[in-house]
């Protein structure tokens, strides 16, 4: 580890179990209730990127994927779109030819789901689907350089994609459910000193996935990041998230510690397949199967 990042690791806060289970409890006790309304629904549906990560996908599954897309605004008017459609990269065009909304176009890259692989490969992954039209990039962080402590490499890694990302939005999953609460920390750390536009907690191909104590920790993350540096990173909840009762707890936790700056699709999102349903079935007092 340099002096230098040595150093940042230092600015940061360290966390305890205790603090965040009670510090979770007090914020869903205080914010929760007031917050399970029509408008906050409004917004998570608003915040979702509808992913579509299967062994299964083919072009025509994700053009129809697509045009449910291109179709919601006619059917539901009253309600705002989803903010992006993620898929697996060599899908990245197929989406691209279809879409007529303004939606972002999410890529997994970089080896996805365990980022095993070569640095070339990700590298080159990653530019192909930019060249395709994706605008985002999800990618996962190494979790093996992370246990090793090889940190150095890590934030060499991630700039290395961020480069070749160009344009494109880079959001950085941790894989939250394979770390502790101080490998958590250090994640989220590497990942924004290395140029992460967004911090995301999971893939979810792994269980446990997405977790309100990781989002606790990496909120808190964010927040000192930005009183230290003045930029805003966003934050991600992804794996396993799909009622709209688990999104609205996401919900309070980042308008708790982040502010409601943070409550909009620059800097918040949800990684799901199932959760629009359900926020639209909320939203519309019945059982409602869209997309």
């Amino acid at each position: 580890m340099t002096p230098k990042l040595e150093s940042v690791l230092k600015e940061y806060p360290t966390f305890d179990a205790a603090t965040i289970k009670s510090e979770i409890e007090r914020i869903l006790a205080s914010k929760k209730a007031q917050n399970a309304n029509q408008s906050v629904y409004k917004t998570l549906l608003s915040l979702i990127d509808l992913t579509s990560l299967n062994t299964t996908d083919t072009e025509e599954s994700i053009e129809n994927f697509t045009q449910k897309v291109n179709d919601f605004g006619d059917a539901y008017p009253e309600y705002p779109t989803v903010a992006a459609i993620c898929v697996y990269p060599n899908m990245v065009r197929v989406v691209k030819e279809v879409l007529t909304e303004n939606v972002d176009i999410a890529a997994v890259t970089a080896g996805f789901p365990h980022s095993q692989t070569f640095m070339e490969v990700k590298m080159a992954e990653t530019a192909l689907a930019v060249m395709d039209g994706a605008t985002e990039i999800d990618i996962v962080q190494s979790v093996g350089k992370l246990l090793e402590g090889k940190y150095d490499e890590i934030i060499e890694e991630i700039q290395e994609i961020k480069a070749a990302c160009k344009d494109a939005a880079l959001k950085v999953i941790l894989e939250s459910g394979a770390l502790k609460i101080e490998e958590i920390r250090l994640a989220s750390i590497l990942a924004m000193e290395a140029g992460a536009d967004f911090i995301k907690t999971s893939t979810g191909k792994q269980q446990p996935a997405a977790t309100l104590e990781a989002a606790w920790i990496m909120c808190h993350c964010i927040k000192t990041y930005h009183s230290l540096t003045g930029r805003k990173v966003g934050f991600k909840a992804a794996g396993g998230i799909s009622t709209t009762d688990e999104a609205l707890s996401y919900y309070c936790l980042v308008e708790e510690i982040l502010g409601e700056e943070w409550l909009n699709k620059d800097l918040f999102r949800f990684g799901a397949s199932r959760l629009a349903n359900n926020i639209l079935s909320d939203l519309e007092g019945k059982q409602t199967i869209f997309f």
